[in-house]
């Protein structure tokens, strides 16, 4: 039985509506809670952060925090949205998820996947990582 699913998107993207749309269900189904997750790259651990503000990261982990929140709303609609934590994590993508799984005590993760590009045979993308990492199961999305 799950009791936690964990929904990681990309509020850059508009291709995350079925991704959204999967995790609702398969938290429904059990009655679980719905964590919706984006992660973006943290400012403050390169030399490109010497060339923004002080408060630009705090800005911009606000920013993503307002579109995580409308998204989730115009795909699920607001009174769902209104059940759901939305978690902004900083750093890299698939570290990330699986921290915020971790923290979260998630039974499942749910993250979509976009068909490869060569190059990404090669590193690795994301949602690989993330299923092969994870300590609890991972449901993936393909577009």
């Amino acid at each position: 039985m799950t009791s936690s699913v964990l929904c990681a998107v990309d509020v850059s993207q508009d291709h995350d509506k079925k991704v959204l749309e999967t995790a609702n269900k398969l938290a429904q189904l059990d009655n679980a809670q719905l964590d919706v997750m984006t992660v973006i790259p943290s400012a403050g651990i390169t030399l490109v952060a010497s060339y923004f503000d002080e408060n630009f990261q705090g800005e911009l982990v606000a920013e993503t925090q307002k579109k995580l929140v409308d998204k989730v709303a115009s795909v699920l609609g607001e009174d769902r949205n209104s059940e759901i934590r939305h978690v902004v994590a900083t750093g890299s993508i698939y570290e990330e998820i699986l921290e915020g799984a971790k923290k979260a005590g998630s039974d499942l993760i749910v993250i979509g996947a976009h068909q490869p590009h060569l190059s990404e045979y090669l590193l690795g993308p994301n949602a690989a990582r993330v299923v092969r990492h994870s300590k609890c199961s991972v449901y993936v999305v393909r577009d």
